[in-house]
């Protein structure tokens, strides 16, 4: 009771607030980030740990095993769960409510260093990422080509496209996918290596030092001290036919003389098409903090230059727009604001014939949704599908007729107490 008199008393200051609100909320919606998920703040890290060979036992055995004993000393673990697939290791870090985790991610980086020291040689290092259901894809940029094949256009996608794609703000570059990495493919043939009483190991060993570059030392010409590199890099992927495998008091034998060598691709384990054509595409992954319209938006913005970044035979499309979705339903709720407001006036106006009233029935409506959206940007919560989708107008609706009717009925009773 006492805000309604106090609201009585100062009738301009309250219009000033009003206004004051609206307008701030006015200029927080423009700032507001719009998405499709909130962001949900999971207390979950993903490890990945990949090696090539190896089977789900031996991934359990020589990398996962040692993964989950030093993660247990990570402050605010509550539990590491992990599964090994065939050249591949995976374990996801669930901490308690609460935890830091920035904190938590430097600690884990800190204990992957610390377990892969017992692990074997040539383990590379794993893939470390946090889990957000606001960081999904909204869109795929998709690379399609009549003339060239599915490696052209990864490489094309991968060198040129992907260099200018990663400086969007607010957008991560993740590698396209759908195509073939490049590749040198050694074929060695089983029964010439036991003709040769020879193991796979020889020619793996030899491919490596026959094959790279070593720095041999300093020679100074006059004034100049030069590097000295001993270079054994071909030119020509067909000159590593030529390499000796085994050397010694018996025959040279050379890696043509067991295999053949071929410029090809890795083995694909997945590919993408689109209107039944192989192609290649890079996700529109999103920032967790990003807005997803404005992430859309400039992607394309930047359609043009990615275009123009690879040849004319190469046609870029961005498909598969997530952003409608969040448009639509913020579409929906201003139009079911304004529906509601103004079926509620004219209600109010066809039944207490006041003009007044259902003025203010109108004005209600708007300044309730300013209010709500004030009170999620002060909470730092973007626009998205669940915090849209909680707004309620009958609720709002309901409020202001019961308000005006029970007005109209206490003065009715005043006046007839007055008589």
């Amino acid at each position: 009771m006492w805000l309604l008199r106090a609201a009585l008393r100062s009738p301009i200051s309250v219009v000033v607030i009003v206004l004051g609100v609206a307008l701030c909320s006015t200029l927080a919606i423009t700032r507001m980030p719009v998405d499709i998920f909130p962001n949900l703040n999971l207390p979950v890290i993903y490890v990945a740990q990949p090696f090539g060979g190896m089977s789900p036992a031996q991934m359990e055995g020589y990398l996962v095993y040692y993964y989950e004993y030093h993660f247990l000393y990570i402050t605010g673990i509550e539990s590491v769960e992990s599964k090994s697939i065939q050249n591949v290791g995976l374990l996801k870090l669930v901490f308690h409510p609460g935890t830091d985790m920035s904190q938590a991610m430097a600690q884990t980086v800190g204990y992957v260093d610390r377990a892969r020291a017992f692990m074997p040689p040539g383990t590379v290092s794993p893939f470390i990422m946090r889990f957000d259901a606001g960081s999904v894809p909204v869109g795929y940029l998709v690379f399609s080509s009549a003339t060239r094949s599915v490696g052209e256009i990864q490489d094309a996608a991968l060198n040129r496209v992907r260099p200018l794609f990663a400086t969007l703000p607010g957008v991560s570059a993740p590698p396209p996918f759908g195509g073939a990495a490049r590749t040198i493919v050694v074929s060695v043939d089983p029964d010439r290596l036991r003709a040769y009483r020879m193991a796979p190991d020889e020619v793996i060993q030899a491919i490596n030092t026959g094959n790279t570059i070593v720095p041999a030392g300093n020679v100074r010409t006059g004034d100049l001290l030069r590097l000295v590199p001993i270079d054994s890099v071909v030119s020509n992927v067909k000159e590593l036919e030529n390499l000796p495998i085994r050397t010694g008091s018996g025959p040279t034998v050379f890696l043509r003389d067991i295999g053949t060598i071929d410029d090809s691709s890795d083995i694909i384990t997945g590919y993408a098409e689109v209107n039944g054509r192989r192609t290649v595409y890079i996700p529109v992954t999103k920032r967790a903090d990003a807005s997803t319209l404005s992430v859309v938006n400039e992607v394309k913005a930047n359609l043009a230059q990615f275009q123009s970044a690879v040849p004319q035979d190469i046609r870029i499309d961005y498909e598969f727009d997530q952003s409608p979705y969040v448009r639509n339903a913020l579409f929906s709720v201003v139009r079911e604001g304004l529906l509601g407001a103004a079926l509620t006036g004219l209600m109010v106006l066809l039944f207490l014939r006041d003009w007044r009233s259902a003025l203010i029935v109108v004005a209600t409506i708007p300044f309730a949704l300013f209010f709500a959206v004030g009170i999620l940007v002060l909470r730092g919560e973007s626009a998205n599908l669940l915090s849209v989708g909680a707004i309620d107008f009958g609720l709002i609706v309901d409020g202001t007729v019961i308000m005006v009717e029970s007005i109209y009925r206490r003065l009715g009773m005043a006046a007839a107490v007055t008589a």
